[in-house]
């Protein structure tokens, strides 16, 4: 029996009490949904396989002592045949211990759904759609974005696992002065002239300059000889510059769509900011606020009457001198987001980095002033600093980039699993250190490859036992009886509760730690429990040894029991299986 058929077991009993007249003054419609009740696994071993606090929970409603209200669950739990006690403990616990049959009754259902099993429809009928990493396409993707790709897609497939539809997107700012000081440094390059004082450095500026100077020439364009008009800032919008910008733009795009890709992040939609310009949408979402009454004129500008919605001020949307500020491509870009033709979404999720931690208020506001629910239909999620360390300091390893570490810097050092894992298991409310030397080790102090590690060995167990021909023919789940084997099936049978709070509270990280869990108990029940006999050596039978062997051999289990032993041994490989792919991480079979 699962935690969830547990919990619905315990709400059907109160619906019951409450329909018999046997649950005080408490009423059909104060009874929580199955999983507002839920049942937890005891610390303390002694007090059952799963305990419920649903008499503290509604035994106040009830108008009853939480302890007599847990003795009236408690008598119809103990009617159930896959129960074999129910115990009451402190002001009202229940504490149930499953008979064997029925807790590993799981590993049924893990047979039956296979790469389905933890999956649920719990958020089905919504679009949700998830920005991440969205840096400009001004040069690599350094660490802190790659933090955001790694746990932005690995809470696209826990979102996509609880049953919404979701949409990967890319925000490209391709559009004000970013991509100004991108141009005037490829032009400074090109020339080897100093960099801008605001420009971008790094080989890679160099490497781009060239390859644009090279594409051109290739075209019958030598595009150092256009004009290079001086201007206010020295550089002038040029045809040299605009030439530089053209070409050098799109080949930053490919570079990080690239390098996404190679991350195994694929997004849906690669969403270019100057397209909100292009197509009229920053005056459509202005002209929908206006009509709103939440735009006003004041000296010469447009502003958004933000703090009506809770805005610590009023925001500028067109300046005095007619330019968008950026914060109008923001407003064009939610509401594209809402209503746009092709998968509109119910909820936008912004996962934005330290940085932006003061434009929370301003984007709920917006989010209000459009008629939306702040919190609901627009989330922001904000990640902290990642500082990657090696001998116990600081690295700044890009000879690309100059000073900082890009993605391709991380996944050359450790590789993609090892990348993906350590970035999506640690909360993105926390600043992190990303220890190289412990990432590349085979230690099982590393915590991917410890994860990877128990699935390899669950292969192993797999390759041993068909060599033995040991199959699954005749397994008896009954037999599972022992602590360990009690112990990874209670954890195994934890799943898919797992999966639906990591998509409910947005934290990936949630499964990692669940994976992290789930291997150390299956490593400690490959060492206590045997699936493939072990067999004596000659010397071993002639009592030349000492009696260790015999000791394992004791231990042999008869064939019934190692068939359902291999059964639990698969089952928890296929959950493993689950869960890393939930992280975007390799499940090996051998290591």
């Amino acid at each position: 029996m699962s935690p969830e058929a547990l919990s619905s077991l315990i709400q059907k009993i109160v619906h019951t009490l409450v329909s018999d007249g046997n649950a005080g003054n408490l009423t059909e419609d104060q009874i929580p949904d199955a999983a507002s009740l839920p049942v937890m696994r005891p610390k303390d071993r002694a007090h059952g396989d799963w305990a419920s606090n649903v008499a503290l929970q509604l035994g106040k409603k009830a108008g009853m002592a939480p302890r007599q209200f847990a003795e009236a669950i408690a008598e119809q739990l103990r009617a159930d045949e896959g129960i074999s006690s129910v115990e009451i403990a402190g002001p009202g616990f229940i504490n149930i211990t499953l008979n064997a049959a029925s807790a590993a009754a799981v590993i049924d259902t893990i047979s039956e759904q296979g790469e389905g099993f933890g999956k649920n429809g719990h958020l089905g009928g919504k679009t949700l759609n998830l920005e991440f990493v969205s840096a400009n396409p001004t040069g690599p993707i350094h660490i802190g974005g790659v933090r955001w790709a790694a746990v932005g897609d690995s809470m696209a497939r826990v979102l996509e696992a609880n049953g919404a539809t979701v949409v990967r997107e890319y925000y490209f700012n391709d559009h004000g002065t970013q991509i100004d000081r991108f141009a005037k440094s490829l032009v400074a390059a090109a020339h080897n002239e100093p960099t801008p004082e605001d420009g971008y450095k790094g080989t890679y500026i160099n490497d781009i300059a060239q390859r644009v100077v090279d594409e051109a020439s290739k075209d019958g364009l030598d595009v150092l000889s256009l004009p290079r008009v001086a201007g206010e800032d020295g550089e002038g919008d040029s045809a040299q510059r605009e030439e530089f910008r053209k070409r050098a733009v799109p080949m930053m795009f490919s570079e990080i769509q690239q390098s996404m890709k190679d991350f195994r992040v694929n997004y849906d939609v690669w969403f270019h900011e100057n397209s909100l310009y292009q197509d009229g949408e920053v005056d459509r979402a202005i002209a929908q606020l206006r009509a709103k009454g939440n735009i006003y004129e004041k000296d010469g500008a447009t502003w958004l009457a933000s703090t009506k919605f809770g805005d610590d001020k009023d925001r500028v949307i067109i300046k005095s001198d007619g330019n968008a500020a950026y914060f109008a491509a923001d407003l064009a870009y939610y509401l594209n987001k809402r209503h746009r033709a092709t998968n509109p979404c119910d909820v936008a999720i912004y996962m934005l980095g330290a940085d932006h931690h003061g434009y929370i208020g301003r984007m709920m506001a917006m989010c209000a002033a459009f008629g939306d629910k702040p919190g609901e239909n627009m989330q922001i999620l904000i990640g902290q600093l990642v500082n990657v360390m090696k001998n116990g300091e600081a690295v700044r390893m890009s000879k690309r980039a100059g000073n900082v570490v890009t993605i391709d810097d991380l996944v050359e050092a450790v590789g993609v699993d090892a990348a993906r894992y350590s970035l999506a298991r640690s909360d993105y409310n926390q600043s992190i250190d990303i220890d190289l030397d412990l990432l590349a080790s085979h230690t099982n102090e590393n915590p991917v490859y410890y994860v990877q590690y128990a699935h390899a060995r669950s292969k192993n167990v797999d390759r041993n036992a068909a060599a033995a021909s040991i199959t699954v023919q005749g397994a008896d789940l009954a037999l599972l009886d022992t602590e360990a084997d009690s112990e990874l099936l209670a954890q195994i049978a934890l799943y898919p509760s797992v999966v639906t709070t990591a998509g409910d509270l947005r934290e990936p990280h949630r499964i990692a730690h669940y994976l992290e869990d789930l291997a150390g108990r299956y490593h400690k029940w490959y060492a206590a429990e045997r699936v493939v006999p072990l067999s004596l050596t000659p010397a071993q039978s002639r009592g030349d040894d000492d009696a260790t062997a015999h000791a394992d051999i004791a231990k042999n289990p008869a064939p019934a029991r190692a068939a359902a032993r291999l059964r639990l041994n698969d089952a928890a490989q296929q959950v493993i299986a689950n869960g890393l792919a939930l992280l975007g991480v390799t499940a090996p079979d051998k290591m």
